[in-house]
């Protein structure tokens, strides 16, 4: 531009004189930007813009907030087709950035948001309190300092009075926000400390409210005084202070006066008037009530101060232990529950500050920690303390050796009788062994306890085969739940994860190798019980998935050696009475054939990088009694191992040769009537562990599996195992295993074989077609709903199909599929309303309460169609769901009510 060159844009007029080089002056005539069409507010704004980056030092301040401020609050919505994607949200963001940008707006800035505040918009309440939480982060307490008084009555009033969870939520975190920013600045000698009179102000207007006995503001100035105390230390030190004592000592008046109407009621039961002793109780209750509130109250302060604890500084609250510790102590030990809970949070965040208690109240706290385990019969009360003992034992984990450990241990070995703990409670033999051994799980959180606990744990496993029934086993199952749970605590920390697998992998296998090796006559076979076995699978599993390569090495040697070849030096306790041969198929060895299922626990939960010795040995072994005439369990496990091994084998000459063998071994089996179910079994779980790498093979034998839905004898088992083919296994073929699963696989098997299963249908007579439907159904359940809805219209007409198939299975299986489906397709569904409406009214007379259930969900799913397309069966559905409304089954009650109440409200207005 030349010197002296004028620039006119329209409506505005801009002038550029230059003097040797220096910018002199530029003017902006005022403008009424809104008043302009788009383009041309486009581009003031880019002027204004330009100015802002080359000539920043102008005296239009107040002009520039103006052209701007005048948006807030926006309440602009985009047009629907706006190809710039430009939503409310971007222009909000937009604006606040802008508005936040500087300090120099806090003048202008700061009333308005007071003004907007104190509206009656929810929208503009809402955009300034959360401007005013951007603002805090640029602004200082000279910016704030003329306005803190208003800000925080406006505040103050929105916490205390709005209906809105959200706008309660953003003035607390506006309050906090000005607290930091009021802590941030450096005070000189002589200058007013805004942050102390700004936290007087809000302890004057709020800590006399949690006083009052109606408490009807109780919490709304707790969470005040919580979120100006979340400000900084110094915010938090002077909030908890002065609110700390106060609550102790309305603590304390509450359990006096507890005390005072628990005696009263006592007095009075002799000859008890029902009045009073109804307003006895009543009171009683309500005290309760008020300590539990002071109770979380506490609890809410001393979480934030122990955010802001440094290990090497005086935590602030010494000279408050002693209350602290008398009032916490006294709620633990309350009848009342509610306050075991809140008062068991408040141990733990006292005991997680390193040197607040003194040894002798961290006894303290363990033994009451000891005492809700062992004897509250609330179940509640009692996880509450297992979780914080879990939590404790990683500090203090001496007290838990020396005080609850000796406890938890001596209870494991109580007679099977009803224990009476407390006059007026009585906890069961089996509630306090699951209790203690799900405790002594939760304290394996520091290495030393861990070595002392798992010992514990394992020695009551080696008693199991004294013990007899039912009730035996079900100790020994919750013990290897206790031992899972363990491992995976284990597995954040290497040395402890060797000591566990070190430990507990040698003697499960000695213990069952011993019990699979003795004369079945003098054994109990306690041990090698199905429920037994499988809960032993995932103890071994997560003791394996995280170990370091040398481990696992040295490991998976050993144990595929003690399996192929009987080598039992890595077991403890190895005189047996015969010989380990798991492998066998002829002879006296079916409780040995079993522990196969531990083999597959190990070796296929290793990582896919561990070398397998004896790998082509292994598989034919697993081959050879997948297809045996032994147990199913035995048959089963050798098939899932077999097929574990499988898909992380690399791509090679010895999977080929495997696969070859498996797929012809597998052909004779199903030719074969009595090693059908074998054959079956290793079929599908060989083709799922195809399926997950996508293996070339994997088509060839699912078509087998479509094939056999057409056989007599199978075709209804074969269905239900599509359902293994798609879903996740819990003990093998999972990514926590480390198998090789690939990404989308369910979408690539539904794209390949549905087409296929549809045909089959298509030309299945009338006694197959349930089969091709059950396996439909599992395969389109696991899938997402993106993924259907493209393929629904084809797929309607078998849905319905499968809605008359008198296998419930079938029916249920369908009507979760079609559930989430029928909200997304009113086109389609146009044609097939008549009939899918009266099958889905069917099915709500179904014998299983689960399919009732869930038809009664599609019905009401129903409703978000278009309304022409309901209303000609609006009085058909009332109707019919009169009689679910009679139904002997509580939710099937509840369902239909809300069901009915839909149809009832169908072309209402405002429905």
């Amino acid at each position: 531009m030349e010197h002296g060159d004028l620039v006119f844009f329209p409506c505005l007029a801009v002038a550029s004189i230059e003097d040797s080089g220096a910018q002199k002056q530029f003017c902006i005539p005022y403008l009424q930007s809104q008043s302009l069409m788009q383009l041309d507010r486009h581009t003031v704004y880019m002027i204004i813009t330009n100015f802002m980056k080359t000539r920043e030092e102008g005296h239009f301040l107040e002009e520039l907030f103006e052209v701007t401020s005048c948006y807030f609050p926006i309440d602009f919505t985009p047009p629907p087709n706006d190809p710039h994607g430009i939503t409310r949200e971007h222009l909000i963001l937009g604006l606040r950035a802008v508005l936040a940008s500087t300090s120099r707006f806090a003048e202008f800035l700061l009333p308005l948001l007071i003004e907007k505040m104190d509206s009656d918009v929810q929208s503009a309440k809402l955009d300034s309190l959360q401007t005013l939480s951007a603002c805090c982060t640029v602004y200082g307490q000279k910016e704030l300092k003329e306005f803190l008084s208003g800000l925080w009555s406006s505040i103050r009033r929105e916490v205390f009075q709005t209906a809105s969870e959200k706008i309660e939520a953003e003035g607390l975190a506006a309050l906090q926000a000005l607290s930091t920013c009021l802590s941030r600045s450096i005070l000189s000698p002589d200058a007013e400390d805004l942050l102390d009179s700004f936290l007087n102000s809000v302890l004057q207007d709020c800590k006399h409210h949690l006083c009052e006995p109606d408490m009807k503001l109780v919490w709304p100035s707790a969470k005040l005084l919580q979120a100006a105390a979340g400000g900084s230390s110094r915010a938090c030190w002077k909030v908890t202070a002065n609110v700390l004592p106060l609550l102790l000592e309305q603590y304390n008046q509450h359990a006096q006066m507890a005390l005072h109407t628990s005696a009263s009621i006592s007095k009075e039961k002799i000859h008890p008037p029902s009045s009073w002793l109804q307003y006895s109780c009543f009171a009683e209750q309500q005290t309760s009530n008020h300590r539990r509130t002071i109770l979380e109250m506490t609890l809410g302060f001393l979480r934030l101060q122990s955010r802001w604890l440094d290990e090497e500084d005086e935590n602030g609250l010494g000279s408050l232990k002693e209350a602290l510790c008398s009032m916490v102590f006294s709620a633990v030990t309350d009848s009342s529950t509610q306050l075991h809970l809140v008062a068991v949070r408040i141990l733990t965040a006292l005991a997680m500050q390193q040197g607040f208690l003194s040894s002798r109240d961290t006894d303290l706290v363990v033994d009451h920690l000891t005492r809700l385990i062992l004897q509250e019969s609330d179940s509640e009360s009692c996880m509450a303390a297992v979780e914080a003992s879990g939590t404790l034992a990683k500090v203090h984990p001496s007290a838990f050796i020396s005080r609850m450990l000796p406890q938890l241990c001596a209870n494991l070995q109580t007679e099977p009788n009803d224990i009476n703990l407390n006059e007026s409670r009585v906890v069961s033999e089996h509630s306090v062994r699951r209790h203690c051994l799900e405790a002594l799980a939760a304290v394996c959180t520091h290495q030393s306890i861990l070595k002392e606990t798992v010992p514990i744990l394992l020695d009551y496993i080696r008693t199991a085969p004294n013990g007899e029934g039912e009730t035996n086993a079900e100790n020994v199952v919750s013990v290897c739940k206790s031992l899972y749970r363990v491992a995976v605590q284990c597995q954040e920390d290497s040395e402890s994860l060797q000591f566990y697998h070190q430990t507990v992998l040698p003697c499960l296998l000695s213990l069952t190798v011993q019990a699979a090796t003795q004369d079945s006559e003098t054994s109990s076979h306690v041990l090698l019980k199905d429920d037994i076995l499988t809960a032993m699978v995932p103890v071994i599993s997560a003791a394996c998935t995280h170990l370091k390569p040398e481990l696992a090495s040295k490991s998976v040697s050993q144990i595929v050696g003690l399996f192929l070849d009987g080598d039992v030096s890595l077991l403890p306790e190895n005189n047996f009475s015969s010989k380990f041969q798991p492998f066998q198929v002829n002879g006296p060895t079916e409780l040995q054939n079993r522990l196969v299922s531990l083999l597959m626990a190990f070796v296929c939960s290793l990582p896919r990088n561990t070398e397998i010795p004896h790998l082509r040995r292994l598989l034919q072994h697993l081959l050879l009694l997948s297809l045996a005439g032994c147990s199913p369990f035995a048959y089963s496990s050798a098939s899932k191992c077999f097929a574990g091994l499988i898909n992380k084998c690399p791509q090679g000459d010895l999977l080929d040769d495997i696969l070859q063998v498996t797929t012809q071994r597998i052909d004779v089996g199903l030719a074969d009537e009595p090693s059908r179910n074998q054959a079956i079994t290793l079929l599908v779980w060989v083709t799922k562990a195809l399926i997950l790498r996508y293996h070339p093979l994997s088509g060839q034998l699912t078509d087998k599996m479509i094939g056999l839905l057409s056989d007599k004898q199978l075709g209804p088992s074969v269905a239900n195992m599509f359902s293994l083919l798609v879903s996740d296994s819990p003990d093998v073929l999972n990514k926590a295993c480390h198998a090789d699963v690939r990404i989308m696989f369910r979408q690539r098997f539904f794209t390949e074989n549905v087409p296929k299963l549809v045909q089959g249908f298509n030309s299945a007579n009338g006694d197959d077609k349930p089969n091709y439907l059950k396996a439909l159904s599992h395969v389109l359940n696991t899938l997402p709903k993106q993924v259907l809805m493209p393929e629904l219209p084809s797929l309607l007409s078998l849905l319905l199909e499968a809605l008359s198939c008198a296998d419930e299975v079938v029916q249920l299986s369908t009507l979760t599929c079609l559930e989430p489906l029928l909200l997304e397709a009113p086109e389609t569904l146009n044609v097939h309303i008549d009939g899918l409406i009266s099958k889905l009214l069917r099915l709500t007379s179904s014998p299983a309460m689960a399919v009732r259930i869930t038809s009664l969900k599609c019905i009401r799913a129903l409703i978000k169609l278009p309304l022409h397309m309901l209303l000609p069966y609006k009085q058909q559905v009332i109707r019919a769901l009169a009689k679910p409304l009679d139904d002997k089954k509580r939710l099937v009650r509840k369902e239909a009510v809300e069901t009915r109440c839909q149809w009832f409200l169908l072309g209402s207005p405002g429905s």
